[in-house]
């Protein structure tokens, strides 16, 4: 775990900056993908609406977040940027590091972290629009994902399990991304598959033949 940590520190402080992923060039600003001007006399149901509806047609992954689960997750998460999340596979688990960087959230796997160290390149990031959280109420979110390695599938996973952690009422569930960030020798990561399996989140994900963690 020392190493890990040693490897996470460094990496942290890389992920001070514009927090782009290398492969990942898109123009992810809110205002590429939606006209802004367009959608100022529609309702918050209505633009998740259509949001949810563009997105089911692409290789990737979406959600509208209420802007209060959405500020009780931001709020966390500059307390603890990074935690460390399982993935269901054929046999046992995957983990991966989710780390925040204002408002994305970068994925790589652990194994892709003990192999490359901090210039392990992130496999998936999800971006939070917070545009309209004031006037509609609600935060876009959308990411992008490198097909090697995770699926559009995998990707909802970890998604539902940023929610799972970061957004949850149950202050012993967020315990376990306190103590991986400040007390990280305390840190067990069998706690986190338990409340995976407790929520059912990966019950239906379908297992690939991709890298496993076997435990």
């Amino acid at each position: 775990m020392n190493v890990m940590e040693k490897q996470l520190k460094k990496r942290d402080k890389l992920s001070t900056g514009n927090g782009k992923a290398r492969g990942f060039v898109k123009n992810m600003s809110l205002g590429s993908i939606l006209n802004l001007e367009l959608i100022q006399d529609k309702t918050g149901e209505e633009i998740a609406e259509l949001w949810m509806k563009y997105y089911a047609t692409k290789d990737t992954i979406s959600a509208v977040i209420p802007s209060h689960t959405f500020e009780v997750i931001v709020a966390r998460a500059q307390l603890c940027s990074m935690f460390l999340f399982a993935l269901p596979q054929n046999e046992g688990y995957e983990f991966f590091v989710g780390q925040w960087s204002g408002h994305e959230l970068h994925f790589t796997s652990l194994v892709n972290i003990q192999t490359h160290g901090e210039s392990a390149p992130s496999q998936m990031i999800l971006y939070h629009y917070p545009d309209l959280k004031e006037n509609k109420g609600i935060v876009l979110m959308t990411a992008e994902l490198d097909p090697r390695f995770i699926t559009v599938s995998q990707a909802q996973c970890l998604a539902n399990q940023v929610q799972l952690f970061y957004g949850t009422k149950k202050q012993e569930t967020f315990r376990l991304v306190e103590t991986f960030n400040h007390h990280p020798a305390e840190f067990k990561h069998m706690l986190v598959i338990a409340e995976l399996e407790q929520s059912g989140i990966g019950t239906v994900l379908m297992p690939t033949s991709s890298q496993k963690e076997k435990h």
